[in-house]
């Protein structure tokens, strides 16, 4: 494997006629990291990917791939998982993977082979000569998954993987880019549902109405958020003006209070602080930081509720699903 940056995209802008799809993004994947790509349905995530690949072309910008402009052969080390899913009817899901594997370089007999490691990973074993039209959704899904990762690429990029599987089979697709990382390769996946990259990711980009709003680990995003505890108290018990001596400052809301904590402080301190100040306290609960309250607290409300409106919109069509 080189060395190479896997993707680089500097000051990357893209129009549609008017419409800007893309402003001014800047970010990188480094190498042998996971990387979440957030965002909520329209934010500019697959058109991002798609510049990264070279199937579009930035009007603003430059784009590099594995230390080179995206072609040919960087493309044969890189697996592609597009958003808009598509097999071809006829074929078999072992006919599907080994021709995939085929076209990125592998013999005949060792794509069918990976094929068939593949398909009884993901519990497809039985299923392995079923035309794709034989299959659900969910199966099918997990083929064209398998198919992107199946001649062992140096880099995943991954768009919305996770969309349209059930808890169950996102919970495999998630063991399943663990164990593609710990092979040695460097992963990019874009999804709205941020639960996946809390769990999966050392560093996310968050996109919103095609601009970048945030970049970092997920420590500098929960930073970025800020750290609090809430207590509550009883018999109108004024926790701020109480702790404030400390070094700690209380909003309220009724009876209990959110103390704000310095990248210094931890719940425990405001915690000693509170007794120490004799407050009669009936509840502690540490804030739990999430990627969700990160993105809201970074955009505007109409950029937060584009992210409502795409998490709604996937809630309808899994109960149509169902």
């Amino acid at each position: 494997m080189g060395d190479e940056m896997p993707l680089k995209m500097t000051g990357v802008s893209k129009w549609f006629g008017n419409f800007r799809a893309v402003c001014e993004l800047d970010f990188d994947v480094p190498q042998g990291s996971i990387v979440g790509f957030l965002g909520p349905n329209g934010a500019g995530k697959s058109t991002s990917l798609r510049m990264a690949l070279g199937v579009l072309s930035p009007d603003r910008g430059e784009v590099s791939l594995l230390g080179q402009r995206p072609n040919l052969e960087s493309l044969k080390r890189v697996g592609f998982l597009p958003e808009e899913r598509g097999l071809y009817k006829k074929m078999s899901a072992r006919q599907i993977i080994t021709y995939f594997a085929r076209l990125k370089g592998m013999t005949h007999r060792d794509a069918k082979s990976r094929a068939d490691e593949l398909l009884d990973t993901m519990g497809l074993g039985e299923f392995a000569r079923s035309r794709v039209t034989k299959l659900s959704k969910g199966m099918a899904q997990k083929v064209q998954i398998l198919s992107a990762l199946a001649h062992r690429p140096e880099f995943l990029i991954l768009d919305e993987p996770f969309s349209g599987l059930d808890p169950v089979n996102q919970q495999a697709l998630e063991d399943l880019i663990v164990e593609e990382h710990k092979r040695g390769a460097t992963i990019i996946f874009s999804t709205h549902v941020m639960e996946h990259a809390e769990r999966l990711c050392e560093k996310i980009v968050m996109m919103a109405r095609g601009r970048k709003v945030f970049e970092g680990t997920l420590n500098d995003a929960y930073t970025a958020l800020g750290r609090a505890v809430h207590i509550g108290v009883s018999e109108g018990f004024d926790l701020n003006a109480a702790i404030s001596p400390a070094g700690f400052t209380a909003s309220q809301d009724g009876d209990h209070w959110r103390i704000s904590l310095t990248q210094t402080q931890t719940s425990q301190d405001a915690l000693r602080a509170a007794i120490d100040a004799g407050a009669p306290i009936t509840s502690f609960t540490p804030e739990e930081a999430r990627l969700r309250d990160v993105f809201v607290s970074l955009v505007s409300e109409a950029e937060a509720q584009d992210l409502t409106d795409t998490l709604a919109a996937d809630a309808a069509q899994g109960r149509d699903a169902a």
